[in-house]
């Protein structure tokens, strides 16, 4: 089954018109889209979009041969303009199945959002999904009556990373579906980093006008062909572990949860602790809880090791900075003696332990910590001695990860990967 991404953006496109935002000011070559739309084997097309006869042009198609147009998302505003010789476009009540002409069979999947999902199964029992913007196949288990995973899923991933974990958790998205990002708007962060949260939720986005074979790859890692360019792009691998640093407020939590958004039965480790009588560090601790998503599970510890030597869901590891007041409490490392004694050698030791843990882990992780390094000296030894040991617990974990990020103002920073 081939398909051609005739349009990969929002409704209103990207850049949007009359937008002064730095997204859209910045949307340009293969960066701006238009609204999405898909043509399947030159017969079928999902969505009837502003100048599609164009955007099919431009990808090395006519729309001669379109037996079917479904529409998928409610239209607001003027009428659509349907380019002659198209048919009728419709929209197919939830459950309901057609079989085209051409030969495909199309399901109407029910979303929790307005508008109407489709499945499409080729001639050679090829699957694709296709959701519409914002919405999430209704149910928790999945499309319903969807019983084989899928080769190939197009969502709003970036805007709605909770329906593509229930997509896994049905299983129905597996390690071999090509999910790719549509409806791409300007409310998505500019340049790479679209790219990198992308990578990180195991899906990728193309440029309009690309032609993609739907069905089992030709060789590991590769989906398609590209329109124009005769080579075929390799979704890139999944990081397997990321350390997000940032100072206080800086937005890095935050980030390291949208970085498993898109993942069901993620394990949240917190290292702080309840800190019993303390108001400001329990409503701390409660608007982090609700940001999670309710399939998360949620472990107060300190004791990391044994977790990343354990087979199981990603882990996310919030914070080492907690981690490492609670060894440095652990050895007595507050005090001079006991650090000269024997507590800085016990400490160096445990942090080696953690690094070597995360070098060695077959988990998808995601940690979290501080930045403490680049501010005002602190006033006693004791502060100075966490500092230090804070810094050289960061580089040892970031020697072991495939992606460092620094988050400054609420801006991912790559520093590796």
């Amino acid at each position: 089954m081939e398909l051609t991404l005739l349009g990969t953006g929002a409704p209103e496109g990207l850049p949007r018109p009359d937008c002064p935002c730095a997204v859209c000011a910045t949307a340009l070559g293969d960066a701006a889209r238009a609204a999405t739309a898909l043509l399947v084997d030159g017969s079928l097309l999902l969505d009837l979009t502003p100048g599609i006869a164009f955007a099919a042009a431009r990808a090395g198609h006519t729309l001669g041969q379109v037996r079917q147009v479904l529409l998928s998302h409610p239209h607001d505003g003027p009428a659509m303009e349907i380019p002659a010789g198209l048919p009728q476009p419709a929209r197919v009540p939830d459950g309901r199945e057609l079989t085209l002409i051409s030969g495909q069979r199309v399901r109407a999947v029910a979303t929790d959002a307005p508008g109407t999902g489709y499945e499409v199964t080729g001639h050679d029992g090829e699957r694709l999904l296709y959701l519409p913007p914002g919405a999430a196949a209704a149910g928790t288990s999945g499309p319903e009556g969807a019983a084989a995973p899928y080769d190939t899923v197009l969502m709003d991933v970036l805007g709605r990373p909770d329906a593509l974990a229930r997509l896994r958790e049905a299983g129905v998205v597996t390690p071999d579906t090509d999910v790719l990002a549509v409806h791409l708007g300007h409310d998505v962060p500019a340049g790479r980093e679209t790219v990198r949260r992308l990578t990180a939720a195991g899906a990728r986005a193309v440029p309009d006008g690309t032609r993609l074979t739907v069905g089992p790859p030709p060789a590991p890692g590769v989906r398609g062909l590209a329109a124009g360019t005769g080579t075929a792009p390799a979704r890139p691998p999944l990081p397997r572990r990321t350390l997000v640093l940032g100072g206080a407020r800086s937005g890095k939590s935050l980030e390291a949860e949208r970085r498993l958004a898109a993942w069901p039965e993620v394990l949240y480790v917190a290292t702080g602790g309840t800190r019993d009588g303390d108001r400001e560090w329990a409503a701390r601790v409660s608007l982090h809880r609700e940001r999670r998503p309710p399939s998360w599970r949620t472990a107060e510890t300190c004791d990391l090791v044994p977790l990343l030597a354990e087979e199981g869901p990603p882990l996310l590891l919030d914070c080492l900075s907690l981690w490492l007041t609670d060894a440095m409490d652990r050895v007595d490392a507050w005090d001079d003696a006991a650090w000269a004694g024997g507590g800085e050698r016990e400490l160096r030791e445990r942090c080696a332990e953690l690094a070597d843990a995360v070098r060695t882990t077959r988990r998808t992780v995601v940690a979290v910590s501080n930045e403490v390094g680049s501010g005002i000296v602190p006033a006693t030894s004791a502060g100075r001695r966490y500092r230090d040991e804070l810094g050289r617990l960061n580089a040892a974990v970031a020697a072991e990860c495939e992606h460092v990020l620094l988050v400054v103002a609420g801006q991912p920073l790559p520093l590796k990967g």
